[in-house]
């Protein structure tokens, strides 16, 4: 890949038409690798931070949980946003959920739900993605043979999954996906921190509602556990409990709507890698780990140093704050071989950091990985030519993006052949 690149590394870092093209930031971390891996970064609008780039820092950093605090700084907001927040909020934490704690509250509030998200307790979740698979599959086949696929496919699908999850209703699925898609493309987005807080309001009354009704009425979902869960003896409070919802029904989404779209899109333009998936079907869990090491849709999370200590060779003041650039690290030579190629057998694809790692490892992770295996194993199993159809665009925000429009054209393979 050239590593050319024009303008200041620190704005350039910040900038959410960065992360709308995949070259820039991947050039952007090219140059910090290579020259500075831990870079002091002072960008006009922001409070400054260091940006590690490297695989091995970031997961140094993620491994020293002690250390490196979640607490205060969660991801890249400006200073006027800030301010928004704390004026509207009263605090700088957008929200109090599980990547904004550290041990042991975080211990506490992950062990109420991880026995569910465990791979044993998902993997009972199989038929019903795998009928979700079919449903999506069958609305390809009605659509003739092109779509967005981004949009009307890949969004949907794991937005189906995650209200299975929660147990919320069909009906509200149109309302659950705006929400989501407003949050994570507020993020460092254009609608800023404004259009942040009124989608986890509108969020918050939502799932006041559920709460109400799994109080009379418990099911066995997880807005269940949640709107009766307790931590020592005591109710867990409104607010821990609302930022779990929106950690449970917009993170689990977005991130996997990303790797899903993403992932099609490498395909098609590694057309000999797609030809070696569908000879060998036995290679997609290793092909869904590509998937989201190609992808990274969640672009970095935020530490804040307890201690003054050293990290790939600067010294880091108590106080600082981290940038754990998880594209970068997905793309760092050191660990992954010829890490621009895209390969369904990569043997190193595991190593990726997309799920983050140590204590705060993705907590549906397993979850991700399930859903994104049914999919393109049933489409691939149904669906053949895949091809694009147009331009694919990604969606322009700091914190978690991905393709927002792919339009393909394909071919309804004919039953028996």
């Amino acid at each position: 890949m050239s590593d050319t690149l024009s303008g200041n590394i620190d704005e350039i870092i910040v900038d959410p038409k960065t992360y709308g093209d995949e070259h820039s930031y991947h050039r952007a971390f090219d140059r910090l690798r290579r020259d500075d891996p831990v870079h002091w970064t002072e960008p006009k609008d922001y409070r400054p931070f260091w940006a590690v780039t490297r695989h091995a820092d970031i997961m140094a950093v993620e491994l020293n949980a002690k250390n490196f605090l979640n607490d205060p700084r969660q991801f890249l907001v400006t200073r006027a946003d800030e301010d928004l927040l704390l004026e509207q909020t009263g605090s700088h934490k957008f929200a109090h959920n599980l990547v904004a704690m550290d041990d042991p509250e975080h211990r506490a509030f992950r062990s109420l739900t991880s026995a569910w998200f465990g791979a044993k307790s998902i993997r009972g979740l199989e038929e019903e993605i795998g009928a979700l698979a079919r449903e999506t599959v069958d609305r390809m086949v009605e659509m003739g043979g092109s779509c967005d696929f981004a949009a009307e496919i890949a969004a949907w699908f794991p937005l189906r999954t995650i209200m299975i999850v929660l147990g919320v209703p069909r009906e509200d699925e149109p309302l659950m996906l705006h929400l989501s898609q407003k949050l994570f493309g507020s993020v460092g987005g254009v609608d800023g921190m404004a259009g942040m807080v009124d989608a986890f309001n509108a969020f918050n009354d939502y799932f006041g509602k559920v709460t109400e009704d799994r109080r009379r009425n418990p099911r066995g979902d997880v807005a269940t556990i949640l709107a009766t869960a307790t931590i020592d003896g005591e109710p867990i409070g409104e607010a821990e409990r609302n930022a779990y919802y929106l950690i449970v029904a917009a993170a689990g989404h977005d991130t996997t709507s990303s790797s899903i779209s993403g992932g099609l899109l490498a395909l098609i333009q590694n057309p000999d890698q797609m030809a070696k998936l569908r000879a060998d079907p036995a290679l997609i869990g290793t092909a869904v780990d590509e998937f989201i090491r190609w992808t990274s849709p969640v672009k970095h999370f935020f530490r804040t140093a307890v201690a003054d200590c050293e990290v790939g060779g600067k010294q880091i003041r108590a106080g600082d704050n981290l940038m754990m650039c998880y594209p970068s690290g997905n793309r760092d030579a050191s660990v992954f071989d010829d890490p621009y190629a895209f390969r369904v057998d990569r043997p190193d694809a595991r190593k990726h950091l997309s799920f983050g790692y140590g204590p705060h490892l993705c907590l549906g992770n397993a979850l991700a990985k399930l859903e994104i295996r049914i999919l393109f194993t049933e489409m691939l199993r149904r669906i053949d030519d895949f091809e694009l159809a147009g331009d694919a665009a990604w969606v322009e925000a700091s914190f978690v993006s991905g393709l927002k429009h792919l339009p393909i054209r394909y071919k309804v393979r004919e039953a028996g052949a």
